[in-house]
Formats: structure tokens, C-alpha cells, sequence
């Protein structure tokens, strides 16, 4: 018996042991899992079967049906340990293993081994054998790995940008949930991508399908859960984007690894939200590689990526002749207007051909983010805030409400922390709901920062932001009281400059 957590892993390891022993007589291989009436696996089960692989829970509903029986049962194997505990089976898992007979052999399968898994394995293995995979070339040197930092709202327009300029030939997309799948696959189909999901919410036949599809060349862009990719083999796959972090780094191993095969060239590329940053570390240690950080396209570097291979493709076109209909057109429409200026024309004719319409009346990925971030320039500074020198050598408090109105916030993260300006300005916005424009002046000190934001937070946004993290801290944010402030403060002692980012308002 093989548990399995999902049914397409069920039936992809039957039809894997079906295809080893295709020439061993008298082997009967039986997949049991749910959302598929009973009766045809009761029938298949009365046959007899060698090798009955299945969800917990289904195969758990035929153990008490009696329909299935393990009196005579030999191997007992839990693929996917560790997805099948996040997903719920414990106790259906536990269940199954106590019906099974003393007398057999275990083996168990997880890609990492947190406690809860040691705790199965403690009270159903006896004397067991742990064996671990080297960690030692666990991803290919062919493919590049990278990263981004953007905040959650802003992850389908990146991704759409990415896509946009990629020359990969075909790229996959993971994500953690079923509902992310569906959602990420439909945005992208809206936005004209070639693209398809699969998840535990589709049908095998449809699954096979879809794949056919991608290998085929039919489909470019295939957005898919980790169960729902297992044992994926397309050749043609140059890009692997992480539409969301690996629960696990192992994990990310197993997803880049669709990338790069045969020697050819890959890229991976990971999205970080502003408070993931710790997790990004954690691939860091386990793929002994330091993943180079990119910046998220341009909309004016994807008009003229499509532009470019859109003049590639003209000189192929224009080899082929029968242009005349289309010359006709453009003459008279030059004749009508005398003066008129070619390239600008063919300029319009191009941003209509690639699908550009003029500019959106709000940005998509969040020009106002963008704009907050290439306002930041890094300074010195002595570490104190929140006061100014009088006349005569005295000190008076700054008060929180700023001279344009604005409000003054203190966080408890800064420069030693090692905090990024894109950092706070992703967390403060993706967290906070707001946008780059609510953003006024951003200091970041040594153990601390001061943010001016307009319009003030809301006591509800205040405690959010306060337990978001960043660079592994929490925010901990609150109204700035001025230099007699007793939340976080640099050291006693000489005052020391450290580096802090300014992010001006214009």
C-alpha cells in the first residue's frame, strides 16, 4: 500500500509501477482516491491487486468497508509525508497505519523532517534507517536563479511584465494553493498569455491534457500547485518563476529542477514579499548559492521587448511579398495628411500592434511604488531625530504632526537591521493598503526609522503593521514622540554616524 496526499500523485505513482512491471505477470495495480464514485474501485479491489496506492482518506473508507483488507499486506509506504500532515490526513494517516499488520515493512518519504513527522515515524518504524540526500549538487549549474522583492497586490502585473520579455520557450509557475493556481492562470489568460492551471481541482484526463499541450508547444505558460507538478518531464521549460516561496527549501530545489535539463540554459526566479526576506536566506543555505536580485520590467521595458521582436519578425514578413493592399493604405493615409511624420506613425502602428492602448488609468504594478523607491537615496547621518538646535544651544521636541500635514511614524527596524528601502516601502504598502504616493519622507537610522505618511494609519492598520516583519524583525510601528522616545534607541556613548535613506517628497 502507497499513501499518497492528492490523487494525482496517486495516480501518477500507479501508472509508474504499472509502467516498471509491465513484463511481471500477475502484478494488479489500484488507485483509491476520492472524488471518484466507489463502486468502480470496489470492483478493481475484488480482482485482487498487488499494489493499492490511495489517498488516506479513501483508502481509509475502504479499510472500513471492508472492501480492502491488510491481513496479508507486506510494504506500507507514505509518499509526500510531510504534504499529507500540512494537509490534514494526521489522524486518517494514523488510522491507516494502525490497521496495518505489525509484521510489515515501512518506508517513508519527505522531502524535509519536522517534528511531526518524526513523531510518526518513532511510533510506527522500528529501528529505522534514515537516509538523506545529498544536498551537495541539489541544483544544476545551467540555470540562473534570481529574485524579486514585490509586495503580494503587485505579484500578476510583475508576473505578466516578467512573462512579457522572457524568451523563454515555455515557462512553469508555481504556487502554494489551488485557489492561487486558478486565479494567477485565469489573470494571465485575461491579459492574452497563452497559459493553463493545474491543481487538486483538476481532472487527470484534463491534467494529461493540459500537459500535452505545453510539451507540444500549444501552450506557453503553465501555472501549477506542487503536488499537481509532480513528475512533470517537459523538455522545453527555460523558466521557472515562484509566483509564491516554497513552505520548504527543499521544495524549491524540486521546482527549479523543471528548468535546465539535458544542459541547456534555465532561469528560476523567485518573488519575495518585503517580510519573506528570512526565507530567501534559508534557499540561500540549502542550495549553497546566493540568488542575484533583479528589478521587475519596466512598462516601458516590455513596449520595447515586444517592439524589438516585433521589427525581428518584420524582415521575415516582408521577404514574403504581397504587401501591397497594406502599402496602398499607408500611402493614401500619408497623402491625406502632408507633413506627416513616418516614424511617429510607425511608432503608433507598432504600440497598436503589441497590444499598447496609451497609458492605464492606474498603473498595474504600481508606478506610485516604483516612483517611492526611486526617490530613496542613501546618506549619513548622526543616529537622532525628532528635534532641532535652538539659538541658544537648547533643544525643543518636533512634534509628530509635520508642517504639511503629514504624520510621523516610528518603526523598530533600521540600517543595522539590515533593512532595504524597498523593504520598508513594499511592507508598508502590500501590509498597510497604501500606495507609494501616501509615503512622504523615509529616514532610515541605525536601530530604527521614521516614516511621514499624509494621511495617517487607522488603529486597526497600526497593530497589522506592527506584527508584519521585515528583515526578520517586527515593525512594531507607532506615533514618533520625539527625541525623548523610549522605544529603541542607538547606544550611550559618542555619537556615531549610520547610513540612513531619505526618500524626498517632490
Amino acid at each position: 500500500v502507497v499513501l499518497t496526499p492528492t490523487r494525482e500523485l496517486a495516480l501518477q505513482v500507479s501508472e509508474a509501477i504499472e509502467s516498471f512491471a509491465q513484463h511481471l505477470p500477475g502484478v494488479g495495480v489500484v488507485a483509491v482516491y476520492g472524488g471518484a464514485p466507489y463502486l468502480p474501485q470496489q470492483r478493481a479491489l475484488a480482482r485482487g491487486a498487488q499494489v493499492v496506492v490511495g489517498t488516506p482518506g479513501r483508502v481509509l473508507d475502504h479499510l472500513e468497508r471492508r472492501t480492502l483488507v491488510l491481513d496479508e499486506l507486506r510494504f506500507l509506504v507514505l509518499d509526500e509525508a510531510d504534504e499529507m500532515l500540512r494537509m490534514g490526513f494526521a489522524e486518517d494517516v494514523d488510522r491507516v497505519l494502525s490497521s496495518a499488520p505489525e509484521r510489515r515493512q515501512m518506508a517513508l518519504f519527505s522531502a524535509t523532517m519536522p517534528p511531526a513527522i518524526r513523531r510518526v515515524a518513532e511510533q510506527h518504524l522500528v529501528d529505522p534507517a534514515q537516509v538523506t540526500v545529498s544536498r551537495q549538487s541539489s541544483t544544476v549549474t545551467t540555470v540562473r536563479q534570481t529574485y524579486a522583492v514585490v509586495p503580494f497586490r503587485h505579484k500578476t502585473g510583475a508576473l505578466a511584465r516578467v512573462l512579457a520579455v522572457s524568451d523563454a520557450d515555455a515557462s512553469i509557475v508555481f504556487v502554494r494553493t489551488r485557489e492561487a493556481a486558478e486565479q494567477v492562470g485565469s489573470a494571465l489568460v485575461e491579459r492574452g498569455v497563452s497559459a493553463a492551471y493545474i491543481s487538486g481541482d483538476v481532472a487527470q484526463g484534463e491534467r494529461e491534457k493540459i500537459v500535452d499541450r505545453l510539451r507540444s508547444g500549444a501552450l506557453d505558460v503553465l501555472v501549477a500547485t506542487d503536488v499537481a507538478a509532480r513528475g512533470l518531464d517537459v523538455d522545453r521549460i527555460g523558466l521557472v518563476v515562484n509566483f509564491d516561496v516554497p513552505r520548504e527549501p527543499e521544495a524549491y530545489v524540486h521546482r527549479i529542477g523543471r528548468t535546465g535539463r539535458a544542459g541547456r540554459a534555465g532561469e528560476a526566479l523567485t518573488f519575495v514579499t518585503p517580510a519573506e526576506q528570512g526565507k530567501l536566506r534559508q534557499i540561500e543555505r540549502t542550495t549553497r548559492v546566493q540568488l542575484e536580485q533583479i528589478q521587475i520590467p519596466t512598462p516601458a521595458q516590455v513596449s520595447a521587448h515586444r517592439v524589438t521582436s516585433l521589427l525581428a519578425r518584420a524582415d521575415e514578413r516582408a521577404a514574403l511579398g504581397r504587401l501591397e493592399a497594406y502599402q496602398e493604405a499607408i500611402a493614401a493615409h500619408v497623402a491625406e495628411r502632408p507633413g506627416t511624420d513616418l516614424v511617429q506613425l510607425l511608432a503608433v502602428v507598432a504600440a497598436l500592434a503589441v497590444g499598447d492602448e496609451g497609458p492605464a488609468p492606474r498603473p498595474e504594478l504600481g508606478d506610485d511604488l516604483d516612483d517611492a523607491l526611486s526617490r530613496a537615496r542613501l546618506t549619513d547621518a548622526p543616529e537622532r531625530h525628532g528635534s532641532q538646535h535652538t539659538s541658544d544651544g537648547g533643544r525643543r521636541r518636533t512634534d509628530t504632526r509635520r508642517a504639511d500635514g503629514s504624520t510621523r511614524y516610528r518603526v523598530a527596524v533600521g540600517h543595522r537591521d539590515g533593512v532595504q528601502p524597498n523593504a520598508l516601502v513594499g511592507a508598508l504598502t502590500n501590509e498597510g493598503g497604501l500606495t507609494g504616493k501616501d509615503l512622504g519622507k523615509i529616514d532610515i537610522f541605525g536601530s530604527f526609522s521614521l516614516v511621514d505618511i499624509p494621511a495617517g494609519l487607522t488603529a486597526e492598520v497600526v497593530e497589522r503593521l506592527s506584527r508584519t516583519r521585515v528583515a526578520g524583525r517586527p515593525l512594531r510601528i507607532r506615533l514618533d514622540s520625539g527625541p525623548r522616545d523610549s522605544g529603541p534607541r542607538a547606544p550611550h556613548g559618542p555619537s556615531r554616524p549610520a547610513g540612513h535613506v531619505h526618500a524626498a517628497r517632490h
